[in-house]
């Protein structure tokens, strides 16, 4: 019973009773319409604004991509001011060094050399000895030469004896005309025979007087080609010597047309050799060409410089300073800024901020890194240093200052070379 107790007392708290049945939730106020408006006007907004904020930012996007696009594909340059060059247009161009004299020499005869007296940097004067060259055919040839000319003298004394004594005997009939005038002819060709000997011996004799080679001219000996024993054949296929005169030098260098009228006979011309550093010696530009050279369109002049102190080489390269009046405002802009079009010279700028323009130029100086600009550059134009091949006029450009690293916007040289 008394379990049958306890669990009663246990059951009856969970029956509840008839009125939990009647139960209900939390009384609400009733809604009103005017509140319900105001909160799909609220929700409407903000699905507009929501739908608006995104269209704005995907217009902007593709703004940006397209710009940044655009910059992307437009080359990346460097616009640098020209440099002004100097008022006083002196300007240095390359010389070469040449001998006042310069000549080889020959042999005029075949035989052997039997002995050379000077070798290479040795200075002689006109008509010292040389060498000596042996030529026992030649030699034999005098020998007869002159035999033929003893015959020829002997036949031609013979011939005119006989004419004359015919010539004698022919007024008193003893002899007939036809055999006097015979032995006349006779006589006359026996005597051109003599002649013709004659040359015939001096033709030979000069022919062994070139056994010995004498110098042509006071100079120096740069080259000596043969030795003692060796073969020599007469003419041009083997050179014995070679001399240069050497007292007065000769520098030839070319003047770009733009300065030839400044160009003056006479004038005094410094000039600077690389063996002598900060040191100048003086000549004086004595000719010109003349004339143009239409390959290069320069002119050719010739400075003599005084050489007695044996100071300079002939073979040497000179730089040759020249001083002109200045024709205008110049400038010096690289050599890598200029583009050659089929139409001609032309240097690349850039207008109205990132625009491409063309320009036709006329040259100065050209020291191979810099080029002196004297025509079609104004002080306000910026040169574009080292254009791309493909630049076109009017092309849209990617201008970047000198010291900038990255080529392009966005720091995409950055993001390379950090890869």
């Amino acid at each position: 019973m008394t379990n049958e107790y306890h669990s009663k007392s246990q059951a009856e708290p969970q029956d509840k009773g008839p009125h939990h049945d009647h139960e209900s939730g939390p009384a609400h106020p009733p809604v009103s319409g005017r509140h319900a408006s105001m909160t799909l006007i609220v929700v409407a907004i903000v699905v507009v604004a929501l739908a608006a904020f995104g269209i704005l930012k995907r217009h902007h996007n593709d703004e940006v991509l397209a710009e940044t696009t655009q910059q992307t594909a437009a080359p990346a340059v460097i616009a640098i001011p020209a440099k002004p060059g100097a008022p006083v247009d002196t300007f240095v161009l390359p010389g070469n060094v040449t001998a006042y004299t310069d000549s080889p020499i020959y042999a005029r005869t075949s035989g052997y050399l039997v002995k050379w007296y000077y070798d290479i940097g040795a200075r002689v004067k006109q008509g010292a000895l040389l060498a000596e060259i042996s030529t026992p055919e030649l030699d034999q040839q005098v020998a007869q030469a002159q035999a033929d000319l003893i015959t020829a003298e002997t036949n031609a004394s013979n011939a005119s004896v006989q004419a004359e004594r015919y010539k004698g005997l022919v007024a008193s009939s003893a002899v007939s005309q036809l055999d006097t005038d015979t032995l006349v002819t006779q006589a006359a060709s026996t005597s051109s025979a003599v002649k013709s000997a004659k040359a015939n011996l001096e033709h030979f004799k000069q022919l062994q007087s070139f056994e010995k080679v004498y110098a042509p001219f006071d100079g120096v000996v740069t080259a000596r080609g043969v030795d003692t024993g060796q073969l020599i054949n007469q003419g041009a296929a083997n050179e014995l010597f070679h001399m240069q005169a050497l007292q007065i030098l000769r520098v030839y260098t070319n003047v770009p047309e733009v300065y030839t009228a400044s160009i003056k006979r006479g004038e005094k011309i410094a000039l600077t050799f690389p063996e002598y550093p900060g040191r100048q010696f003086q000549g004086t530009l004595v000719r010109t060409a003349d004339a143009i050279d239409p390959s290069n369109r320069t002119l050719l002049v010739e400075i003599d410089v005084d050489n007695r102190k044996g100071e300079l080489m002939p073979g040497s390269l000179a730089q040759v300073h020249f001083k002109a009046p200045a024709t205008g405002q110049t400038f010096i802009v690289p050599a890598s800024a200029l583009i050659f079009r089929r139409e001609g010279l032309r240097l690349g700028t850039v207008v109205n901020g990132n625009i491409a323009h063309l320009i036709p130029i006329t040259i100065g100086q050209d020291d191979g890194a810099t080029v002196e600009v004297i025509a079609g550059l104004t002080a306000s134009d910026k040169v574009i240093q080292d254009p791309p091949d493909s630049i076109i006029e009017g092309q849209q450009l990617y201008v970047e200052s000198p010291n900038q690293q990255s080529g392009k916007p966005n720091g995409q040289q950055n993001n390379a070379g950090g890869k």
